[in-house]
Protein backbone atom coordinates (compact mmCIF):
# COMPACT_ATOMS: atom_id res chain seq x y z
CA UNK A 1 0.00 0.00 0.00
CA UNK A 2 1.61 3.41 -0.99
CA UNK A 3 0.08 6.94 -0.42
CA UNK A 4 1.59 9.40 -1.90
CA UNK A 5 1.32 13.47 -0.88
CA UNK A 6 2.62 17.06 -2.54
CA UNK A 7 3.81 17.93 0.88
CA UNK A 8 7.41 17.50 0.73
CA UNK A 9 9.71 16.49 3.38
CA UNK A 10 12.98 16.67 2.20
CA UNK A 11 13.90 15.51 -1.13
CA UNK A 12 11.24 13.13 -0.57
CA UNK A 13 7.34 12.75 -0.07
CA UNK A 14 6.27 13.34 2.98
CA UNK A 15 4.29 10.02 3.19
CA UNK A 16 6.98 8.41 1.45
CA UNK A 17 5.36 4.94 0.47
CA UNK A 18 3.85 5.14 4.08
CA UNK A 19 3.20 0.76 3.73
CA UNK A 20 6.27 -0.18 1.91
CA UNK A 21 8.14 -2.77 2.95
CA UNK A 22 11.73 -2.24 4.96
CA UNK A 23 14.65 -4.31 4.38
CA UNK A 24 16.93 -3.99 7.27
CA UNK A 25 19.43 -6.61 7.92
CA UNK A 26 22.25 -7.85 10.74
CA UNK A 27 22.85 -6.37 13.73
CA UNK A 28 24.62 -3.06 15.21
CA UNK A 29 27.97 -2.01 16.50
CA UNK A 30 27.35 1.63 16.30
CA UNK A 31 26.57 3.61 19.93
CA UNK A 32 23.76 6.24 19.99
CA UNK A 33 26.11 9.18 19.55
CA UNK A 34 27.34 7.93 16.44
CA UNK A 35 23.39 6.96 15.11
CA UNK A 36 22.71 10.64 15.57
CA UNK A 37 25.75 11.96 14.05
CA UNK A 38 24.84 10.08 11.01
CA UNK A 39 21.63 11.23 11.60
CA UNK A 40 22.94 15.17 11.33
CA UNK A 41 25.07 14.32 8.30
CA UNK A 42 22.33 13.55 6.43
CA UNK A 43 20.06 16.24 7.53
CA UNK A 44 17.77 17.80 4.79
CA UNK A 45 17.04 21.94 5.27
CA UNK A 46 13.79 21.90 3.64
CA UNK A 47 12.26 18.77 5.37
CA UNK A 48 13.38 21.11 8.42
CA UNK A 49 11.99 23.70 7.86
CA UNK A 50 8.55 21.65 7.12
CA UNK A 51 8.77 19.95 10.12
CA UNK A 52 8.65 23.22 11.75
CA UNK A 53 5.37 24.27 10.27
CA UNK A 54 3.73 21.19 11.25
CA UNK A 55 1.36 21.19 14.16
CA UNK A 56 1.74 17.83 15.54
CA UNK A 57 5.70 17.57 16.30
CA UNK A 58 5.01 16.76 20.10
CA UNK A 59 7.81 19.15 20.57
CA UNK A 60 10.31 16.54 18.88
CA UNK A 61 13.60 18.48 16.71
CA UNK A 62 14.05 16.86 13.25
CA UNK A 63 16.68 16.56 10.71
CA UNK A 64 14.13 16.77 7.75
CA UNK A 65 15.24 13.03 6.68
CA UNK A 66 12.42 11.63 4.68
CA UNK A 67 11.13 7.96 5.51
CA UNK A 68 12.88 6.57 2.76
CA UNK A 69 16.05 7.61 3.29
CA UNK A 70 15.47 6.76 7.09
CA UNK A 71 15.16 3.20 5.97
CA UNK A 72 18.21 3.41 4.65
CA UNK A 73 20.28 4.76 7.28
CA UNK A 74 18.73 2.64 9.66
CA UNK A 75 19.47 -0.77 7.27
CA UNK A 76 22.94 0.66 7.59
CA UNK A 77 22.54 1.05 11.73
CA UNK A 78 21.38 -3.09 11.92
CA UNK A 79 19.30 -3.99 14.18
CA UNK A 80 19.82 -3.91 17.88
CA UNK A 81 17.07 -3.84 20.92
CA UNK A 82 19.30 -2.04 23.17
CA UNK A 83 20.41 0.88 20.69
CA UNK A 84 16.48 0.74 19.83
CA UNK A 85 15.20 1.69 23.27
CA UNK A 86 18.84 4.01 24.05
CA UNK A 87 17.23 6.08 20.41
CA UNK A 88 13.69 6.21 21.61
CA UNK A 89 14.52 8.13 24.68
CA UNK A 90 16.14 11.31 23.14
CA UNK A 91 13.52 14.55 21.42
CA UNK A 92 14.78 13.82 17.97
CA UNK A 93 11.99 12.67 15.81
CA UNK A 94 14.48 11.13 12.94
CA UNK A 95 16.51 8.88 15.70
CA UNK A 96 13.17 7.79 17.25
CA UNK A 97 11.87 5.99 13.90
CA UNK A 98 15.34 4.88 13.36
CA UNK A 99 14.75 3.38 16.86
CA UNK A 100 11.23 1.70 15.93
CA UNK A 101 13.21 0.17 12.31
CA UNK A 102 16.04 -1.49 14.25
CA UNK A 103 14.26 -3.37 17.28
CA UNK A 104 14.47 -6.39 17.47
CA UNK A 105 11.04 -8.34 17.28
CA UNK A 106 11.28 -11.57 19.73
CA UNK A 107 12.95 -8.87 22.49
CA UNK A 108 10.01 -6.44 22.69
CA UNK A 109 7.78 -6.93 25.43
CA UNK A 110 4.19 -5.33 25.76
CA UNK A 111 5.38 -3.31 28.75
CA UNK A 112 7.76 -1.64 25.99
CA UNK A 113 4.82 -1.43 23.60
CA UNK A 114 2.34 -0.08 25.53
CA UNK A 115 4.61 2.35 26.99
CA UNK A 116 5.66 3.09 23.33
CA UNK A 117 2.01 3.26 21.87
CA UNK A 118 1.98 6.80 23.75
CA UNK A 119 4.18 8.35 21.96
CA UNK A 120 3.47 7.74 18.68
CA UNK A 121 1.05 10.69 17.71
CA UNK A 122 3.62 12.97 15.97
CA UNK A 123 4.81 12.16 12.26
CA UNK A 124 4.61 9.12 11.02
CA UNK A 125 5.29 7.40 14.05
CA UNK A 126 1.80 5.11 13.75
CA UNK A 127 2.69 4.00 10.80
CA UNK A 128 6.30 3.24 11.16
CA UNK A 129 5.18 1.61 14.43
CA UNK A 130 2.31 -0.48 13.71
CA UNK A 131 2.05 -0.96 9.77
CA UNK A 132 5.00 -0.11 6.79
CA UNK A 133 6.29 -3.83 7.19
CA UNK A 134 6.65 -3.23 11.11
CA UNK A 135 9.22 -4.45 13.80
CA UNK A 136 6.25 -5.15 16.10
CA UNK A 137 4.18 -6.59 13.47
CA UNK A 138 6.62 -9.71 13.60
CA UNK A 139 6.43 -9.59 17.29
CA UNK A 140 5.39 -12.95 19.08
CA UNK A 141 3.16 -10.59 20.57
CA UNK A 142 1.11 -8.77 17.49
CA UNK A 143 -1.75 -10.73 17.16
CA UNK A 144 -2.85 -10.50 20.86
CA UNK A 145 -1.93 -6.37 21.21
CA UNK A 146 -4.11 -6.27 18.10
CA UNK A 147 -6.73 -7.39 19.42
CA UNK A 148 -6.56 -5.81 22.91
CA UNK A 149 -5.85 -2.28 21.07
CA UNK A 150 -8.94 -2.38 18.38
CA UNK A 151 -11.34 -2.98 21.55
CA UNK A 152 -10.25 0.12 23.22
CA UNK A 153 -11.24 3.44 23.15
CA UNK A 154 -7.85 4.71 23.23
CA UNK A 155 -7.02 6.62 19.86
CA UNK A 156 -3.81 6.01 19.51
CA UNK A 157 -4.35 2.40 20.47
CA UNK A 158 -6.86 1.63 18.17
CA UNK A 159 -4.64 3.36 14.96
CA UNK A 160 -2.18 1.09 15.63
CA UNK A 161 -4.14 -1.51 16.07
CA UNK A 162 -5.80 -1.69 12.85
CA UNK A 163 -1.79 -1.09 11.45
CA UNK A 164 -0.91 -4.23 12.87
CA UNK A 165 -4.10 -5.73 11.43
CA UNK A 166 -3.27 -4.92 8.17
CA UNK A 167 0.74 -6.24 8.70
CA UNK A 168 -1.11 -9.44 10.07
CA UNK A 169 -3.45 -10.15 7.26
CA UNK A 170 -0.16 -10.61 5.23
CA UNK A 171 0.53 -13.45 7.69
CA UNK A 172 -0.02 -16.85 6.15
CA UNK A 173 1.92 -18.96 9.46
CA UNK A 174 -0.38 -18.17 12.01
CA UNK A 175 -3.26 -20.65 12.76
CA UNK A 176 -5.39 -17.88 14.27
CA UNK A 177 -5.53 -15.91 11.18
CA UNK A 178 -8.54 -17.46 10.05
CA UNK A 179 -10.69 -16.48 7.35
CA UNK A 180 -13.71 -16.28 10.22
CA UNK A 181 -11.52 -14.32 12.24
CA UNK A 182 -10.77 -12.05 9.27
CA UNK A 183 -14.45 -11.73 8.31
CA UNK A 184 -15.04 -10.42 12.00
CA UNK A 185 -12.49 -7.91 11.15
CA UNK A 186 -14.48 -6.66 8.44
CA UNK A 187 -17.55 -6.31 10.06
CA UNK A 188 -16.14 -4.46 12.46
CA UNK A 189 -14.90 -2.41 10.09
CA UNK A 190 -18.07 -1.66 8.43
CA UNK A 191 -19.66 -1.14 12.08
CA UNK A 192 -17.22 1.89 12.50
CA UNK A 193 -16.52 3.67 9.27
CA UNK A 194 -19.40 5.43 8.59
CA UNK A 195 -19.14 6.95 12.03
CA UNK A 196 -19.12 10.67 11.82
CA UNK A 197 -17.14 10.73 15.25
CA UNK A 198 -13.85 8.28 13.66
CA UNK A 199 -11.21 10.85 12.26
CA UNK A 200 -10.23 11.01 9.13
CA UNK A 201 -6.58 9.15 10.19
CA UNK A 202 -8.31 6.78 11.79
CA UNK A 203 -10.59 5.97 9.12
CA UNK A 204 -7.30 5.44 6.81
CA UNK A 205 -6.14 3.07 9.24
CA UNK A 206 -9.83 1.27 9.24
CA UNK A 207 -9.23 1.31 5.02
CA UNK A 208 -5.75 0.44 5.13
CA UNK A 209 -6.80 -2.72 7.46
CA UNK A 210 -9.64 -3.89 4.77
CA UNK A 211 -7.36 -3.54 1.78
CA UNK A 212 -4.78 -5.93 3.38
CA UNK A 213 -7.51 -8.52 4.70
CA UNK A 214 -9.16 -8.14 1.05
CA UNK A 215 -5.67 -9.10 -0.66
CA UNK A 216 -5.39 -12.44 1.10
CA UNK A 217 -7.85 -14.49 -0.75
CA UNK A 218 -10.55 -14.75 -3.34
CA UNK A 219 -13.46 -15.13 0.16
CA UNK A 220 -12.04 -11.91 1.71
CA UNK A 221 -11.75 -10.32 -1.16
CA UNK A 222 -15.51 -10.28 -2.28
CA UNK A 223 -16.58 -8.89 1.16
CA UNK A 224 -13.92 -6.27 1.26
CA UNK A 225 -14.80 -4.78 -1.86
CA UNK A 226 -18.49 -4.83 -0.94
CA UNK A 227 -17.99 -2.81 1.95
CA UNK A 228 -15.29 -0.60 0.13
CA UNK A 229 -17.99 0.28 -2.49
CA UNK A 230 -20.25 1.68 -0.27
CA UNK A 231 -17.30 3.71 2.30
CA UNK A 232 -15.81 5.01 -1.64
CA UNK A 233 -12.16 6.64 -1.41
CA UNK A 234 -11.04 7.57 2.09
CA UNK A 235 -9.90 11.68 2.77
CA UNK A 236 -7.64 11.23 5.87
CA UNK A 237 -5.83 14.57 5.28
CA UNK A 238 -4.88 16.94 8.52
CA UNK A 239 -2.44 19.16 9.54
CA UNK A 240 -2.42 20.87 6.28
CA UNK A 241 -2.13 17.30 3.91
CA UNK A 242 -2.77 17.10 0.31
CA UNK A 243 -2.58 13.49 0.06
CA UNK A 244 -5.20 11.66 -2.53
CA UNK A 245 -7.83 9.92 -0.96
CA UNK A 246 -7.38 6.30 -0.17
CA UNK A 247 -9.25 4.27 -2.57
CA UNK A 248 -9.08 1.02 -1.44
CA UNK A 249 -11.62 -0.37 -3.68
CA UNK A 250 -9.06 0.32 -6.65
CA UNK A 251 -6.60 -1.85 -4.90
CA UNK A 252 -8.93 -4.35 -4.04
CA UNK A 253 -10.22 -5.16 -8.17
CA UNK A 254 -7.32 -4.57 -9.78
CA UNK A 255 -6.46 -6.95 -12.81
CA UNK A 256 -2.92 -8.18 -11.08
CA UNK A 257 -4.68 -8.70 -7.85
CA UNK A 258 -7.56 -10.39 -9.67
CA UNK A 259 -5.48 -12.79 -11.37
CA UNK A 260 -3.48 -13.77 -8.42
CA UNK A 261 -6.85 -14.65 -6.33
CA UNK A 262 -8.13 -16.69 -9.70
Amino acid sequence: MQIRTSIRFGSLNFLDSVFAIAEIYGTTTMTKNEVIKLLKENQNQRGIDNWNKMKNTAGLKSYGIGLTQLRKLAKKVGRSHELSLELWETDIYDAKTIALLIDEPKKITKEQAESQVEGVGAGLFAHVFSSCDATLAKSPIAFDLANEWLATGHELRRRCGYGLLYELSKNKRNKSLTDEYFLQCIEDINGKVFNVEETPTMRCAMGGALMGIGKRNKVLNKRAIEVAKAVGPIDFNEDGGKCEPLDVLKHLTNESLQKKLA
